[in-house]
């Protein structure tokens, strides 16, 4: 059994802190918000962001990040991918040869670079793993059934991760594609919100379906332009994430669309939905990264129009169906 370091302690966090302790892990589990780590070590359960999920005596409650890191062999990033170089930046001066592993899914706006990137520019000595795939937290807290992917540059830190993580109810694949792995996270949660908006606005599913089998073209169209695996996003990483996340009430980013697609802001939207909606960081940096690289991804280019420019959700669906006759 291992010493586990979680930081950041929002629903994944937590879900992932309750299934490892659940396996017999010793896990101690921080958070930035010192009234929300409060708030947890009194409750013994997360009734912020995933109620219901009670806490074992393998899962403790840290205050400072030095008592949380000072015995710990692997530290899981949970934080929001915005936050991600903060956090590990923060845990830096702290760590010794610690394994680190990344759960959270998201493009560093500002640079554009994933979020294994941001961890090669300033940690290259520590290895390094991503975990990914279709795994809602409040599903995962309730120990029902959930199959994910873990790459790594290192294909022993991958399977390290997946001995560690693997239970009968939380199954773990390895996967050599680090970056296609991390793009099919990230950029799902952006037809996520088209799925969304598609279902507020009355479309039904063969709409859906549409945007779902679109956006999963476009999204390998970057991925290989990046250098990732086309077969990456036929797995859990890409279509299977897309799936669940396109699909499922426990969405997010699939609420905020819906919001949207009823004639709501996107910012007020965002608000509603009371965590962070990573689809909409991830948005603006796709956006972007299709412009540099010139690729071709018309339902994120539509998706930004409405997010970022105010464009009308009912004219960005006529332009969508109207676009030249194309061959699948």
């Amino acid at each position: 059994m291992e010493n586990i370091c979680v930081v950041g302690a929002g629903s994944w966090g937590t879900a992932l802190s309750v299934t490892l302790s659940n396996k017999g892990h010793k896990v101690k589990l921080w958070d930035i918000d010192k009234d929300h780590l409060e708030a947890l070590r009194k409750d013994r359960e997360n009734v912020r962001y995933l109620k219901g999920v009670p806490f074992n005596n393998n899962l403790s409650l840290v205050s400072h990040l030095e008592e949380g890191l000072q015995d710990a062999s692997i530290v899981v990033f949970s934080a929001p991918a915005q936050h991600f170089r903060e956090a590990l930046k923060s845990c830096l001066p702290l760590l010794k040869d610690q394994l680190l592993l990344n759960v959270a899914k998201g493009i560093e706006m500002d640079s554009l670079k994933l979020l294994s990137q941001v961890a090669e520019e300033i940690a290259p000595s520590f290895k390094f793993a991503v975990l990914s795939g279709p795994s809602h937290a409040e599903e995962v807290g309730q120990f029902l059934p959930t199959t994910v992917s873990v790459s790594s540059r290192d294909e022993k830190t991958a399977e390290k991760i997946q001995d560690i993580f693997m239970t009968d109810k939380f199954r773990v694949y390895t996967n050599s594609d680090i970056l296609g792995v991390q793009l099919g996270g990230a950029l799902k949660n952006i037809i996520a919100l088209g799925a969304g908006i598609s279902d507020g606005m009355g479309y039904g599913d063969n709409a859906k379906a549409a945007i779902m089998t679109r956006g999963i073209a476009e999204i390998a169209r970057l991925g290989e332009r990046m250098g990732a695996k086309k077969e990456t996003f036929l797995g859990l990483s890409g279509i299977g994430d897309l799936i669940v996340t396109c699909t499922s009430e426990h969405s997010r980013n699939r609420r905020c669309g819906l919001m949207i697609g009823q004639g709501i802001n996107p910012e007020e939207a965002t608000r509603r939905v009371g965590m962070v909606v990573e689809g909409m960081y991830t948005t603006q940096a796709a956006y972007k990264l299709a412009q540099e690289l010139s690729v071709d991804m018309p339902i994120t280019r539509a998706i930004h129009g409405v997010v970022y420019e105010g464009t009308d959700v009912n004219k960005t669906a006529e332009m969508l169906m109207q676009r030249d006759k194309k061959h699948e």
